[in-house]
């Protein structure tokens, strides 16, 4: 008992620690809450927020069946092939980009030029690479398909890396040993590790991209969200609860599917 006592006696006391990190907290959380203001909340404002309860509850199904362009389901499938084709894109081209920010595979400065071009990349948030895209393709799919794909490429660009420098390097250094070239090492040590690990990446990113997706068509970047924006700027409260109704089925089937295919991939 006493060595157990003495073993305890050495354990550092976080007491101390755990109190200035509850107080910090506290502190935040506080002058977090004097932010939320309430003086502009007014009957009217009740009102609209029970007829967007109310729309919600009851939407409009004939949307939901309308099987032309103007149609839920149309629009749906829209959303979804811009973040898939934007996924895809995206997911080719971070590769290469992976490969040269990886310090266990280039020269450590090359590495670092590439990763900083790859935050600069992830600095920026979608909307505002959707709103530059719009200014130049003009409003549609294709503006939302380049944003998905930009964006794609600085964050699977940088789990890449993450998965990269993981590998096991008894590997790399056998392969080095008998003189294999850069592209060698990439094509017979490195790939056949990465494939089920990349290809849950791209599943991840993709679930990611759909959401943002509706987010792009917001601002006129195609799909869903156009209409979205549209049907709440007119009061139209029965069609965003359609809108919105359609949005959670979808998302539900893609994350049950894909959740299923990730699972499988990197467990085999």
């Amino acid at each position: 008992m006493n060595a157990i006592e003495k073993q305890l006696r050495l354990q550092p006391n976080r007491r101390m620690s755990y109190i200035m990190t509850i107080f910090i907290v506290g502190l935040l959380f506080i002058w977090s809450v004097t932010t939320v203001h309430f003086d502009h909340v007014s009957a009217n404002g009740t009102k609209i927020a029970k007829n967007i309860f109310v729309g919600l509850l009851n939407p409009e199904w004939s949307l939901i069946v309308n099987m032309t362009t103007a149609g839920i389901p149309y629009l749906l499938i829209e959303t979804m092939a811009i973040a898939f084709l934007g996924t895809i894109v995206g997911a080719v081209l971070a590769i290469p980009l992976a490969f040269l920010s990886a310090s266990n595979i280039v020269p450590k400065p090359v590495a670092f030029v590439v990763r900083l071009l790859l935050i600069i990349i992830r600095t920026i948030p979608a909307i505002v690479y959707g709103l530059m895209f719009i200014r130049v393709t003009g409003p549609g799919p294709f503006a939302g398909v380049l944003t998905m794909s930009l964006t794609s490429i600085g964050m699977l660009s940088k789990l890449y890396v993450d998965v990269i420098e993981d590998l096991d390097k008894s590997i790399l250094e056998s392969m080095e040993a008998i003189g294999c070239t850069l592209m060698e090492k990439i094509r017979y040590g490195i790939w056949p590790q990465l494939t089920a690990l990349f290809s849950s990446i791209v599943i991840y990113r993709f679930d990611m991209n759909l959401r943002d997706a509706t987010v792009l068509g917001l601002v006129g970047a195609g799909g869903i969200g156009a209409p979205l924006i549209f049907a709440m700027n007119a009061y139209k409260w029965s069609e965003v609860g359609s809108i919105l109704w359609g949005l959670v089925m979808l998302i539900l089937v893609v994350e049950y599917v894909s959740n299923r295919v990730r699972t499988k991939l990197v467990k085999g």
